[in-house]
C-alpha cells in the first residue's frame, strides 16, 4: 500500500484553486496572523504562487506587494494579468481582492534561478550566529508571540531577543534561524514568506512592542536554498514621519544568499 507526504503547512495555506480565466482562489485559515491579521509574507507569497501560475514561471525573481487593507482569514480571490512575456523573465500583477475590495496589489517578474547561483560578487556574509540549539525559539504562548509563530520555526540570536522580556538591545535588528515545521521544503514562495517571518527589528529600541503595519514589501529570490535552516537578518536605519524601512537578508546553511528584502512600515502607536 503507497503512502502520500503531507504536503505541509504553508504548501496547504498558499495553495490555489483556479475559477476562471486569470483569476484563482485562496483560503487562509485561523494561526497565519499577527494582531489578527494575515502576516504580509503569507500574502505576498499567494500573489508570487498566482502570478507563477498565470505566466508559467516557476521563480518570483523580484515581487512588490502594496496593502491596500488588513486582511483578516478566510477566502480570498486573486486576479492575475500578464503584462509581457519574454524568453526568460515574465511580468505579472496580482490583486488579492475579497468581496470586490482590494486588499493587496502585486506586481512581479517571474523566472527561473538556480540551486546555487555564480556569485561574481560578495560585499557581505551571513550573519554570525549561534549553533541553533543555543538560540531562543518562538513560539505563541497567550497570544504574544502571535499565532503565525507556531506555524514556523523561529530562532532568535540570543542578544536580539530581549525584548520579550523588556531588555531591549538597544539596535534595531533581529538575526536568526528560520524553517518551515515538519521538515517541508522551503521553495521560491516560502522565500516570499520568510522575508516577513520575523519580529519587527524596532522591538529592540525604545519603541512600542505592537503591531507594525506593513505598507509595502519588496522580495528579491536570488537562488534556491539547500534543505535546512536559512540564517536571516533585518536592519533598520531610519524611523521618521511616522514610517521606518527594515532591510533583510537570507542566507542557506551552506552560505548561498537566498533571498533580500526591503519593507516599509508604519511606526506602532503605544497601546
Amino acid at each position: 500500500m503507497s503512502t502520500t507526504t503531507p504536503p505541509g503547512r504553508f504548501a496547504a495555506v498558499s495553495a490555489l484553486t483556479p475559477v476562471g480565466q486569470g483569476r484563482w482562489r485562496a483560503h487562509v485559515e485561523p494561526g497565519w496572523d499577527i494582531a489578527g491579521n494575515v502576516n504580509g509574507g503569507v500574502l505576498l507569497a499567494l500573489a508570487a504562487r498566482a502570478m507563477s501560475a498565470a505566466t508559467g514561471r516557476p521563480d518570483p525573481v523580484t515581487i512588490t506587494g502594496h496593502y491596500l487593507a488588513p486582511v483578516s482569514h478566510g477566502p480570498i480571490d486573486i486576479a492575475t494579468e500578464v503584462i509581457r512575456r519574454g524568453r526568460t523573465l515574465a511580468t505579472a500583477s496580482a490583486t488579492l481582492e475579497r468581496d470586490g475590495t482590494p486588499l493587496v496589489q502585486a506586481l512581479g517578474t517571474l523566472g527561473e534561478v538556480d540551486a546555487q547561483a555564480d556569485t561574481l560578487l560578495a560585499d557581505g556574509g551571513p550573519p554570525d550566529l549561534p549553533p541553533v540549539e543555543a538560540c531562543v525559539p518562538i513560539d505563541p504562548t497567550d497570544g504574544f508571540p502571535p499565532p503565525f509563530m507556531g506555524k514556523v520555526e523561529l530562532r532568535l540570536h540570543p542578544a536580539d531577543a530581549g525584548f520579550f522580556d523588556g531588555a531591549k538591545a538597544g539596535e534595531a535588528r533581529m538575526r536568526g534561524w528560520f524553517r518551515l515545521r515538519d521538515g517541508e521544503p522551503i521553495d521560491s514562495a516560502a522565500l516570499v514568506m520568510a522575508v516577513d517571518a520575523f519580529p519587527p527589528t524596532i522591538f529592540n529600541v525604545d519603541l512600542p512592542v505592537a503591531w507594525v503595519p506593513t505598507v509595502e514589501l519588496t522580495a528579491h529570490v536570488r537562488a534556491r536554498p539547500a534543505p535546512g535552516w536559512l540564517r536571516c537578518e533585518f536592519r533598520t536605519r531610519f524611523v521618521s514621519g511616522g514610517r521606518l524601512e527594515a532591510d533583510g537578508l537570507v542566507w542557506d546553511e551552506p552560505g548561498t544568499l537566498v533571498a533580500q528584502s526591503r519593507q516599509l512600515a508604519l511606526v506602532p502607536r503605544p497601546r
